[in-house]
């Protein structure tokens, strides 16, 4: 066994898993540098782990109807208000490199409602911040309002999707208590020299 502080439950050696599931860790380790820990604790369940990453792929990995950092934002301040540190880090460091802006993840995390974003960014984060607080809440006059900043329907479903795989992540790193790992706090704070 790894690190057990990783995870509240077990997480298997490298060399124990199936071999797609460790090239998928080796692959983000020869990116990035290290395995991010949601990996390790995902690889508790290898199918989980496996469903978990082809969806998040689906909806992160495109950039249609909303960019990639407006993305990461939904994530952001989702998880801010969801109380998810891994997340709110996690996906900080990576929204950080993606909007190429050191401030705004921090903004969105602590009050998305004062951070730099333009108006149709905040009617996005309104919308997704609604649906993962007051999910029963919506309405149609909330899509109307999206709609009116330019959302179509693929985006508006993108917007949710985002926020309810989110509130799973969020709520399975709250059960396994995995913390973020060191290396994302700095990621995206400072331009490469």
């Amino acid at each position: 066994m790894t690190d057990r502080s990783i995870s509240r439950f077990s997480v298997p050696e490298l060399s124990d898993l199936p071999e797609d599931v460790r090239n998928r860790m080796l692959a983000v380790q020869e990116k990035a540098g290290f395995i991010p820990n949601v990996f390790l604790m995902l690889a508790h369940r290898p199918a989980e782990f496996r469903a978990f990453f082809d969806y998040h792929d689906a909806l992160m990995e495109k950039d249609v109807g909303l960019s990639k950092a407006e993305r990461e934002m939904i994530v952001v301040a989702t998880s801010g208000v969801g109380e998810c540190l891994y997340c709110v880090v996690a996906h900080g460091a990576v929204l950080r490199i993606r909007a190429k802006n050191p401030r705004v993840a921090d903004q969105l995390a602590t009050n998305y409602r004062k951070a730099e974003i333009t108006p149709r960014q905040r009617a996005m984060l309104d919308f997704a911040v609604k649906l993962s607080t007051r999910g029963g809440a919506i309405e149609a006059a909330d899509m109307d309002a999206l709609r009116e900043h330019g959302f179509d329907d693929e985006a508006i479903w993108d917007i949710g999707a985002i926020t309810a795989f989110f509130s799973m992540s969020n709520r399975l790193v709250h059960l396994t208590g995995t913390p973020p790992n060191e290396q994302f706090y700095l990621m995206g704070r400072m331009p490469k020299a």
